[in-house]
């Protein structure tokens, strides 16, 4: 798709308001009317508290004074969808509207119900989306872009309207109109709203889109998930294989491993470290006894005392390990890792080399991967040791 917003047959134009709903006529004029070229919304939609709703009800979509149907006739605007299922407001933990953005629980729910607006939006791939940041509590504003860079496409932008003096924070200012229209500043002068000028200032965002993965963008995580999951893909990899606790330390995330999972992922890890070549995969019906003499070395270490279970493996990797052993053992190791890390998973799968014949290794830089023994239980409660390197199999 084009990333040229004006073209998508999609347009939303979404934004935070409090107690001065005028920034929607205002920014509505200055992409409709004023922008080169022109940015005209399909539909608008409005982030806001119950008094906010309220507001901007009386003030934009009322019969009188109903500054938004007034706009869209003063200078010919096709239609456009916006009424009051389109203000969505900010609720409580019983559902109910919060008449203001107070405590730190309503931040949360703020920040998760901009979030969730943000990225409704953005998954359809026929729409272009509108910020504006205008109106509203700063924390409202700073919530609305911030998801934005976290979910914002090529076509998304960003913005912030800009008002005149004295028009500027004028209750009777809505836009500046196609004939003379007198009012009373907040100075307590008198100005034609012909003569106010109306900028619309376009943010520049980083997008971070790519380091979602896709149950992130589709739906179920909060704001503070997201932000995780954008922190992870921003971070320098580490890997740190904790063979004796069956356990990795992956992109700041503590993973448990199956043993046999964990034993395929360490002999790749001790390849890369000692700086051997990329290995080719056993043959689909082809065992081969010195690919499972390499996996069997990282298995016994990992099962230590569990003789059963190693003799058990020893016995289905008698004749040797085939491709299908090793194919499965891979798939279940990758999606193991994709529902835990998301789409920074894939810098930590067993690379095939992307072309014939498939040569696998890791692709982590040699510097990002130890073993060692991790501790804690979570992201920023870990410590590894390292390992004695007399200790590695292989």
């Amino acid at each position: 798709m084009h990333s040229r917003p004006e073209q998508y047959s999609r347009r939303i134009l979404l934004a935070v308001t409090g107690l001065s709903p005028q920034v929607v006529t205002e920014t509505l004029y200055a992409l409709a009317v004023r922008r080169d070229p022109l940015f005209v919304p399909t539909e608008i939609h409005l982030l806001t508290t119950a008094e906010g709703k309220q507001r901007a009800e009386l003030a934009l979509l009322s019969e009188d004074p109903g500054w938004f149907h007034r706009l869209c006739g003063d200078y010919g605007l096709p239609p456009i969808l916006f009424d009051a299922s389109h203000i969505h407001t900010i609720a409580d933990e019983q559902g109910k509207a919060l008449d203001d953005i107070r405590t730190p629980a309503d931040n949360e729910r703020l920040a998760d119900r901009v979030t969730e607006k943000v990225r409704e939006f953005t998954a359809d791939e026929k729409a272009a989306l509108h910020v504006s940041i205008a109106g509203g509590r700063k924390t409202m504003g700073f919530y609305l872009g911030y998801a934005l860079s976290l979910f914002g496409r090529p076509q998304d932008r960003l913005s912030h309207v800009l008002v005149s003096e004295p028009y500027e924070s004028s209750w009777d200012f809505f836009y500046p109109t196609p004939y003379a229209r007198v009012i009373t500043t907040r100075d307590n002068k008198l100005a034609d709203t012909r003569d106010a000028q109306v900028e619309l200032a376009e943010i520049p965002f980083v997008r971070l889109r790519h380091g979602l993965d896709d149950g992130l963008r589709q739906g179920g995580a909060t704001f503070s998930e997201a932000v995780a999951a954008a922190q992870r893909a921003l971070q320098p990899p580490e890997l740190v294989i904790d063979r004796e606790g069956k356990r990795i330390l992956a992109g700041g995330t503590l993973i448990e491993l199956p043993p046999a999972q964990l034993a395929l992922l360490s002999l790749f890890a001790q390849r890369l470290i000692q700086g051997d070549e990329a290995l080719a995969a056993p043959g689909k019906y082809a065992p081969d006894k010195v690919w499972s003499e390499r996996f069997l070395a990282q298995y016994r270490v990992i099962r230590g005392n569990a003789l059963d279970d190693i003799e058990r493996t020893e016995q289905a990797l008698r004749d040797g390990m085939d491709g299908e052993y090793f194919s499965s053992t891979k798939s279940k190791l990758h999606r193991i890792l994709k529902n835990r890390l998301g789409a920074v998973a894939r810098l930590y799968y067993i690379d095939d080399g992307g072309t014939r014949p498939r040569r696998y290794s890791l692709k982590l830089p040699r510097d990002a991967v130890r073993f060692g023994r991790l501790a804690g239980a979570g992201l920023g409660d870990h410590k590894a040791q390292n390992e004695h390197p007399e200790e590695d199999p292989t």
